[in-house]
């Protein structure tokens, strides 16, 4: 059975309903005219996750910063820092297997490398 909406409980689960539908509009929404020609406000669904776009700018940064240093300082000095990483504690061992040099970077560099001599 539900509450009389005359009643003091009614009274504050409709105040409830109302926040709660405001709060979720206030995250933005959807405007239709129904056919009716009434304006009818629709939240729109949040999207969970990481963003796939982000995602590929972020590797894509990352790449072009190994091959920025790649070029700056050379293949033998990149790879005894890398080595120095390797000997150290977990986290900079982990810097070193993320900052070894993959065939993409190996790539990118040989391309880019004569252009700059």
């Amino acid at each position: 059975m539900t509450t009389p909406i005359n009643s003091p409980k009614g009274f504050e689960a409709r105040i409830t309903k109302v926040r709660r539908s405001h709060n979720r509009l206030a995250r933005g929404y959807d405007a239709k005219v129904g056919r009716d020609g009434l304006i009818v406000f629709r939240p729109k669904r949040r999207r969970r996750g990481v963003p796939l776009r982000s995602l590929i700018i972020l590797i894509a940064a990352f790449v072009g910063f190994k091959v920025l240093v790649l070029m700056q300082i050379g293949d033998i000095s990149y790879q005894e820092r890398v080595d120095a990483l390797a000997s150290g504690t977990a986290a900079e061992r982990i810097g070193a297997f993320v900052m070894q040099i993959d065939p993409v970077t190996r790539i990118i560099v040989q391309q880019l490398v004569p252009l700059f001599k």
